[in-house]
Order: structure tokens, then sequence, then C-alpha cells
């Protein structure tokens, strides 16, 4: 870890990546950046920041509640080799992937599509619950995505990654618009004061966003299992595109965290690699260095390479080629073949020579996590490639 104008930064990172989080930190109490960081809208991916009595919409993000979920199943390893190319077509054909999908099977018993929540009286979530519950439980584009893993003792665990998709996607963008912020990268976020009515209201909506992520995740997590005729025995669950309350150093603070998992002592974490490497199951561990971070590392391998820049650009009517992407089609292929990894879609853009390497991004935050399982892929599951998804993190 070092000091960059006084901000706590964990690894390396892009010079405008650090511009970025400088201007965070000059309206924030409180602002550090995890080891996966890269820019992001206002506020970059990996960064936490913190203020009393104030809560930003922009470091939350657009895709409220993003997060990821591991559960271990009681199914052989073994089996799941056998049969990988069958389940992951089963997989693919079964959940839905893709942008504006709706979920293809039945999904009413699903204990979210309740009108209980207070969420759902806000203004910016009130014309949102039919796009909800017909969206609950798809998994979305971009980075978003179904694993199969086997850990160091061969057993099996089913990742996901995905949020509170067109929901979160609305409720940020009402908020944002209400807050007056700004378009663009380079912008300071806003914020919200906590007891205010809009300050309110989108606590309320966000809250919302998260039981709605949680509850997606858990069907689609209970839908594989059942694919493979298999019970789930384990489960680690978390946001990382989400804000609590939280008191650190004596004062009670509302920490957003965008892209960057909570780790206090002894918490659990799933935090995912790219579809050719590792993923692991970590914990967080008392430090004083955790302090620092306010309890938070990575929640992936951090990406180092635009979407643009790896697929390249084309003429939107003539579909000519204007430049090349870095990422060849070979490219990708060499590492799932080297991993042994069965995929079904994904593009360039997700490529493994699009993002950091997941033991460096670890190993730059020391001993304030612990890594408990360690999970090599078996099969990937992501939208196909040339899908733009607006509600990826």
């Amino acid at each position: 870890m070092q000091y960059i104008d006084e901000i706590p930064v964990w690894g390396t990172h892009e010079e405008n990546t650090l511009a970025q989080a400088k201007v965070c930190a000059r309206t924030a109490d409180y602002f550090a950046l995890m080891a996966d960081g890269h820019l992001g809208y206002g506020v970059p991916i990996g960064g936490v920041i913190a203020s009393e009595n104030r809560i930003s919409p922009t470091a939350v993000g657009f895709d409220i509640a993003c997060g990821n979920k591991a559960v271990r199943l009681d199914i052989p390893a073994a089996e799941v080799r056998a049969n990988i190319h069958k389940i992951m077509d089963d997989i693919w054909a079964t959940l839905s992937f893709g942008v504006g999908r709706k979920n293809r099977e039945n999904n009413s018993d699903s204990p979210f599509v309740s009108d209980e929540h207070e969420g759902w009286a806000t203004e910016a979530a009130k014309p949102l619950k039919h796009k909800a519950n017909a969206q609950l439980g798809t998994i979305g584009s971009g980075n978003h995505y179904v694993d199969l893993f086997a850990d160091e003792q061969d057993r099996v665990w089913v990742g996901v990654h995905f949020g509170s998709r067109g929901l979160g996607h609305g409720i940020a963008t009402w908020f944002l618009k209400a807050a007056g912020a700004a378009d663009g990268m380079m912008v300071d976020p806003v914020f919200f004061d906590t007891a205010s009515d809009l300050g309110q209201q989108y606590i309320h909506a966000m809250q919302l966003g998260g039981t709605y992520a949680y509850a997606g995740r858990d069907w689609v997590c209970s839908r594989v299992a059942k694919l493979l005729g298999a019970s789930i025995v384990e489960e680690v669950h978390n946001h990382h595109n989400y804000a609590w309350q939280e008191t650190h150093n004596g004062r009670e603070m509302w920490v957003c965290r965008k892209g960057a998992t909570p780790a206090f002592p002894g918490q659990r974490g799933f935090v995912g690699g790219t579809m050719g490497e590792i993923s692991v199951i970590l914990e967080g561990v008392e430090t004083p260095e955790s302090k620092l971070s306010l309890y938070s590392t990575v929640h992936g391998a951090g990406r180092v390479l635009g979407r643009k820049m790896a697929t390249g650009t084309f003429d939107k009517k003539t579909g000519a080629v204007k430049r090349e992407g870095l990422v060849k089609p070979a490219m990708m292929e060499g590492w799932l073949q080297r991993a042994n990894v069965v995929l079904r879609g994904g593009g360039l853009d997700e490529s493994p020579d699009c993002y950091k390497r997941l033991p460096e991004v670890l190993a730059a935050h020391g001993d304030t996590i612990r890594v408990l399982h360690t999970l090599t892929p078996l099969g990937v599951a992501m939208a196909g490639a040339n899908e733009f998804d607006p509600y990826k993190d």
C-alpha cells in the first residue's frame, strides 16, 4: 500500500485512474483505491468512498448491488468434468444471458416478488416493478457470468456475477438526474444529504436494488444446482456496488464500495478472475492496513484494456473496420485451451488479455485478506459477443 496525495492506494494504476481518485477525494470525507481499480463513471471501479451524513449515487454506480455469489455443491467434480459440454449447453439454454432479457422460466415463487419493500414507494422505482419481475434471475452481458469451478479439494462450486439489472439502472438514472449529476468520467461525484427527502428515497431504492440482486443471484445458483441434480451445501454472497452505514475510527459514515468487496475480519467473499484463470474464496483479516481500506478488498482481477481497444471500432452504417482490435480470437482461444475451460458465449472484450492477473492483485492487499479456497474454472457462460449491456459495472 502507498499514499498518493494522502489517498491510500493498493496496487499500480494508470494515471487517469489516479487522477479520478483525486477528484473524488476532494469532496468525500474518505477515499481509498483497491488494487483492481480502473477508470469508471465519476468514481473509479475499485473506489471506496465514505462520508458522514451523505451518500453518493455516483459512487454506488449504475449497476446497483452488482455482486458475486458462490455456492458449493454436493456433486463429484469428476461427474461434472465428464459431462461438462452438456452441462454448459444446459446452462446456456436454460438461463437468460444478454441485454433486456426476461427470465425464460416462471419465477413467481421467488420471495422477492412482494409489494412490502419500502423502496417500491419511491418515485424512481414505482414504474419499474413489471420490468424487475420479468428480469429477475437474468444474467445480462459484459463481464457478467455463470461459472463452474473445482476447488483444491476437487469440490464443485458455482459462481455468478451480476446485479440489479434494469431495476438498478433505472433507479440510478433517476437519482443522478435528480441530483444534477454532470455526464462524463472526470466529474465530481454527487451526494445526497441522508436526512433529505431525496437522500432517504435513494437509500430505500438502493436497498430495494440490493434485495433484488440477492434474490436474482440466489435464483440462478439454485437453478444451476437443480440442473446438475445437486444440493447447495455452502454459500458466499456479497455486493460490490453498494453503500453501507458503518462505523470507522469512531465515525458513523456511509461507505460506498464501487467494485470493491467488503472484507471485515472473518467475512468471506467470492472474487472472480477471468474466464481462463482462477477465482478465490477469501476472508478479511484484522490488520492496521485493513482499517485504511475501511475493511474492503478487490472484487475481481481489474480491467486494463477497454472494450473498444480490445475488439476494435466499426462504422455503424457500413460495418467496415475503422480500427483493428488488440485482442485476436486466437489469443482468447489459447487461454481457454491451456486452462481446459469450456466456454459458452463470451466476446474478445472479456478475454483474459483485457485484465490484470488476479494473484498479483490479491498479493497487493497483503495480509489484509486470506485466501480460503482456490477455484479452477471448468466451464464459463456469458452473453455472446457484441452485446452492449448498460446494466454492467
